[in-house]
């Protein structure tokens, strides 16, 4: 992919997440978790090989691996601000907050700023990168997000949007 398809790809997702995460719905939805999947494969499709800096491997597999250590951080923390409820019938579902909404805007200024200290280092950035970042992110914010629903006291019931 070229690099403008790649930002495109990841801010389109990142818009339709956001969307989502703001309006209430199931918590058990395994949506979330599949486009994760997809931009963390698609991230390693674009780029495969050139996501390390063959002139400076090290520190390429350094920051690569910083970078998606922070995508996991910045997931979970996101996952915290996250409004999680049973509903009388017994389904989990969820709601991002305002605190979401500005920790999103704090995980896209920590991303920029990786990408900046990546140039600042004279490392080549990889595109791919930046699917990996963002389905690294929202994986885990999905998995913390449905462990916060499963552990909610009360009976759960199948939800019939589970399987969508």
């Amino acid at each position: 992919m070229e690099k403008a398809q790649i930002i495109v790809v990841a801010l389109a997702a990142i818009a339709f997440v956001i969307y989502r995460q703001t309006t209430p719905r199931p918590a058990a939805r395994r949506a979330g978790l599949i486009i994760s999947v997809a931009l963390i494969l698609g991230g390693l499709a674009s780029d495969g090989a050139a996501l390390v800096d063959p002139l400076h491997p090290v520190l390429a597999v350094t920051l690569l691996i910083s970078g998606l250590l922070v995508a996991a951080g910045l997931g979970a923390l996101r996952a915290t601000t996250t409004r999680v409820w049973r509903d009388p019938h017994g389904v989990a579902w969820s709601q991002g907050t305002g605190l979401t909404l500005l920790a999103w805007a704090g995980s896209i200024a920590a991303r920029i700023a990786m990408m900046a200290l990546t140039a600042l280092l004279g490392v080549a950035t990889s595109q791919g990168s930046v699917l990996l970042f963002v389905g690294v992110t929202l994986g885990v914010q999905f998995l913390v997000v449905a462990r916060r629903a499963n552990a909610l006291p009360g009976a759960a019931v199948p939800d019939a949007y589970a399987a969508r």
